[in-house]
């Protein structure tokens, strides 16, 4: 029997997907650029499946394997100038290198995620809508260039990092499927930054900015939340943004998917007349399962099917805004995607050797982790900085390698390139993964970013030589005065004498210095 053509192209791309695999998994770092980013992306595979992109977003790589144009474009504080950063070389990683040196000394948002198809569908940020965003004049905020660091086939990367209040979007698209038409999507995202709030979407959306009734979207959302849909166990959850319902199934309310929790997560949504499906799987090993394929919701408006088109990133269809979670990559397809296709696109990401962005430890260089001890202050030199686990203010505390896995945990912390001042750093809780060290009324607590440049500044500190001639000071960027302090195990932001009792000169140079040690997680 002759094959027909279609599988034969997909076969094919299979094929190389799983050679790729192979030839990654042998090769040094220095190499991948010419492994399999270089050769083919997600787009070729969908191409050869007969169910081209007419989106391709992603800040981290290319989505063809001869795409050599721009990922994004970054805006930096200090000049309102733009920067668009592209690829190393065709088909392959981002230039992280161009963003930091760009925003070196000040902070970036990302404020353009072009569309690699040629359809022209680049996400910008999204303006007002029914719901009212929490910028200026309503519109949503932009996310900051530097909160979401990445690895891929060991290249540094940035993803999308989406606080509550940060939207993109296009309400002027070109080839994205409208009422009842086929299409299918997949994005990565990460599978520990999650909330259950509405909503953190990606896909087809309403071109008005309003609740336009059932069935007039159709996005992936990941979280949490329990006020529609659901599944099995507590959470998080890959499920279907149709407007005015979170789908996990047939069922309006209960369906029996799973809770995924990978670091790094592949969710796959596709939906044509009746028939929709949601898969997922771990972006950085294995196959993708199917979560749920079958016919459209037992729900009224939904069959047929009345999508308009826009695309959304990080918000729901009338710009909802409450929802969190961080983006790397995502298409959108013309066509009702294969799973063979879907599989052979699951192996080339796999293959793209996605990893967390730690590259070091003991020193305050981003992507290191660190424990940061008192120094010589007389009470407290086997105390470290910590967060307190009963109400996420900061401390410290005695901690060593015989205390319990979390205490250890939330001693330990990861250094990012600073949100506010990229030449500064800014201390995600390796306890509590995107949550960070920051100040609120001139004490220290760890919490969610909330969106904007306020947080940024209360979450950014810059290391200058120990005031007590021993370790590290860290100091406030927007208090210049102000240093990151221990005072009776508290921990503060304290100037050197001041109307707060934590500003107290006595032993104020020892109790704002800080060795870097070894991580104790």
């Amino acid at each position: 029997m002759t094959t027909p053509p279609l599988i034969r192209r997909v076969t094919r791309a299979l094929f190389a997907a799983a050679a790729t695999a192979a030839l990654t998994g042998g090769l040094l770092a220095t190499t991948a650029t010419t492994s399999q980013a270089a050769n083919q992306g997600p787009c070729d595979i969908y191409a050869a499946g007969n169910t081209p992109c007419v989106a391709a977003h992603s800040t981290t790589r290319a989505l063809y394997g001869t795409y050599n144009g721009p990922l994004y474009q970054v805006s930096r504080a200090s000049d309102n100038a733009t920067k668009d950063i592209g690829l190393l070389s065709p088909g392959g990683y981002a230039d992280a290198a161009a963003q930091d040196s760009f925003c070196a000394g000040t902070s970036c948002v990302i404020s353009v995620i072009y569309d690699q198809s040629g359809k022209g569908n680049q996400l910008t940020r999204a303006l007002k809508g029914h719901w009212p965003g929490p910028a200026e004049g309503g519109n949503d905020n932009l996310a900051n260039a530097f909160e979401a660091p990445v690895t891929v086939a060991g290249h540094k990367a940035y993803g999308v990092y989406v606080a509550p209040g940060t939207g993109y979007r296009n309400n002027n698209t070109h080839g994205i499927a409208t009422g009842d038409q086929p299409e299918g999507m997949y994005a990565i995202f990460d599978g520990t930054h999650f909330n259950g709030g509405c909503c953190f979407d990606y896909g087809n959306a309403e071109t008005t900015g309003n609740d336009d009734g059932n069935g007039t979207m159709e996005a992936l959302y990941f979280g949490n939340s329990t006020g529609w849909g659901y599944g099995s166990g507590s959470g998080p959850w890959v499920m279907a943004d149709m407007e005015n319902g979170l789908f996990s199934g047939v069922n309006t309310r209960y369906n029996d998917i799973p809770s995924v929790s990978h670091r790094f997560l592949t969710a796959t949504l596709k939906g044509g007349p009746n028939q929709w499906a949601i898969r997922g799987g771990n972006a950085q090993t294995g196959g993708l399962s199917t979560y749920y394929n079958g016919v459209r919701p037992h729900a009224p408006g939904y069959n047929p099917m009345k999508k308009q088109g826009a695309i959304i990133l990080g918000i729901g269809g009338d710009n909802s805004v409450t929802g969190q979670g961080t983006f790397y990559e995502g298409i959108m397809t013309s066509g009702y995607p294969s799973d063979t296709t879907e599989n052979a696109v699951q192996a080339n990401i796999t293959a793209a050797g996605y990893s967390n962005a730690t590259t070091g430890t003991g020193t305050l260089t981003p992507g290191s982790r660190v424990s940061l001890k008192a120094t010589t202050s007389p009470c407290c030199t086997s105390h470290y900085l910590r967060r307190n686990a009963a109400d996420s203010t900061a401390g410290i505390a005695v901690v060593n390698s015989s205390s319990p896995a979390a205490d250890k945990a939330d001693a330990t912390w990861i250094v990012r390139a600073g949100l506010a001042n990229s030449s500064c750093l800014t201390l995600e809780s390796a306890g509590k993964p995107g949550q960070f060290l920051r100040h609120r009324n001139y004490q220290l607590s760890v919490s969610a970013d909330t969106g904007g440049a306020s947080f940024a500044q209360d979450a950014t500190f810059c290391a200058t030589t120990g005031n007590s001639g021993s370790g590290s000071s860290l100091k406030s960027v927007n208090f210049p005065t102000k240093y990151i302090r221990h005072y009776q195990y508290a921990a503060y932001i304290a100037s050197n004498g001041g109307p707060n009792t934590w500003d107290s000169t006595t032993s104020w140079a020892q109790d704002t210095s800080w060795l870097t040690a070894t991580p104790l997680s």
